[in-house]
Formats: C-alpha cells, structure tokens, sequence
C-alpha cells in the first residue's frame, strides 16, 4: 500500500460506505418506480453510472471499492467478495441503463408507427419486432432484481468488514450525521452494523463524530453528538473527556 493511499484510506473506507448508502437510496427509488409502472429514468441511471470524463456515483464507488479492498494489508476474504459485488452492481447499472434507453425512446417510436396502415405482411414482422420490445422490459426485470440481490448481501457482509474500523471517526461521523439515510439502507441490517463496529458501547459512534466535527472546528455539531453519547452512557471516561475539551474551546472562542 503507497504511503498516499495508507493515508487516505480512513476517507476511503468512509467514501466508500458514504457512496453504497447513496447509491442504494438512489437505485432502489428506481426499481420501485420500476415495480409501479415498468418505468425507470435513463437520465438518473446515466447520472448516476457517468464515463471516464465524468464518473457518475456507481463508478467512483467501485473505483473506491478498488483502493479499499486491494489495498486491504489484511487481505480480507469478505472483502474481495465486496469488491466484487460492488463492481457486479456497476456493469449491472450499465446494462439497466441501456435498457432504460431503449424502452424510453425506441418503445414509444416503435408503438406510433406499429398504429400506422401497414401491409399484412409488414404487420406480421411488426408483430415479431414488438417481443424484442417484450425482452427488453424482461432484461431490465432481471438486472433490477440481481442488483437488488447484490445489494441486499452487501449489506450483510458490510458490517462484518468493516469491524476492525471502529476507531474511524469520518465513518461514524457520516453514520451519524445521515443516520436515516444509513438505516433505510442496511433497514434490519442496521443493528447489526452499529454492533460490528461499536460491540457493546454504542456510544462511541457519538463519541467519534463528535471528535471529527471538533477537529473541523464544528464545536456546537460536536457538543451535539456528545449529548447523545452522555445520554446513553453519562458515566463514560470518553464522553467526559470529550466534553471538557469542547468546554475548554467553547471558553476560548467566547474570551
């Protein structure tokens, strides 16, 4: 691992777990969409994949899933499948995309000139056209649930790897600050991912954010986050400690 990306690596992890979030909150409200009316929008899925000039959100989250999992001194097994999976969702989202293209400009052509005065035998072929209209919607009903699918054992082996990061304060700064955004995503999940970091002081997630939000100088976002940590554990030798120092920089500013 390069001395850069050694360094770097706690805002990856971070990033990476920041882009999984989003990209499942943006993806699933598609497939919902999908689910409704059969529709999804190519203009979100082109967003959201991007190109090389451009990288769009599913492509910066598997080139971060790369510095994350290949540069791993560990070498977790649960994290080459990670990497994997997250790379699997992004060709996914590419195949989706072309579909959605397809079915959002082609599908509507298609069915104005099949309402024209045709010949019979023209209408015999416009018949055998229209199943490719057919397959393409059945695609997209095949790429929506493998990257549900991938997703949803994401979620799973996220916590798991992410265990030995405990101590990264930008992660439980994210997980606090967009915590219903984190618990929508990993839903039943989400016990189980505040237990593989945290064990059994929960707290410290608290504790965390609010040390990162101080370090950036956000001292009444950090006096806020320590509140909850006194509140679960008033007792703790780290949410006194925390807060001195807050009290201290607050007295400071205000002289």
């Amino acid at each position: 691992m390069s001395k850069w990306i050694q360094a770097k690596h706690p805002e990856f992890v971070r990033d990476l777990f920041k882009f999984f979030c989003q990209s499942c909150e943006i993806l699933e409200a598609q497939f919902l969409s999908f689910d409704e009316d059969g529709t999804v929008s190519f203009e979100i899925l082109m967003d959201i994949v991007g190109n090389e000039m451009d990288k769009g959100l599913l492509w910066r989250m598997k080139d971060t899933a790369h510095h994350v999992f290949r540069n791993d001194p560990h070498s977790q097994l649960g994290g080459k499948f990670l990497d994997w999976a997250i790379g699997y969702i992004f060709h996914e989202a590419i195949k989706l995309k072309e579909d959605a293209y397809q079915k959002q400009n082609y599908a509507p052509l298609f069915h104005k000139l099949n309402e024209e005065e045709l010949e019979e035998k023209e209408r015999e072929i416009t018949e055998q056209l229209f199943l490719v209209i057919s397959q393409t919607e059945e695609s997209m009903r095949r790429e929506i649930d493998r990257i549900r699918f991938i997703m949803a054992k994401c979620r799973q082996l996220l916590p798991n790897y992410l265990r030995r990061y405990h101590e990264n304060d930008l992660l439980a700064r994210y997980i606090y600050s967009k915590n219903d955004v984190v618990r929508s995503v990993f839903r039943e999940e989400y016990d189980s991912l505040i237990s593989c970091l945290y064990e059994d002081e929960p707290e410290n997630m608290y504790i965390l954010a609010s040390r990162s939000f101080r370090s950036g100088g956000w001292l009444e976002e950090a006096g806020k986050a320590l509140e909850h940590a006194s509140q679960m554990r008033p007792d703790n030798k780290m949410v006194l400690q925390e807060k001195k120092i807050i009290d201290n920089w607050m007295k400071r500013i205000s002289n």
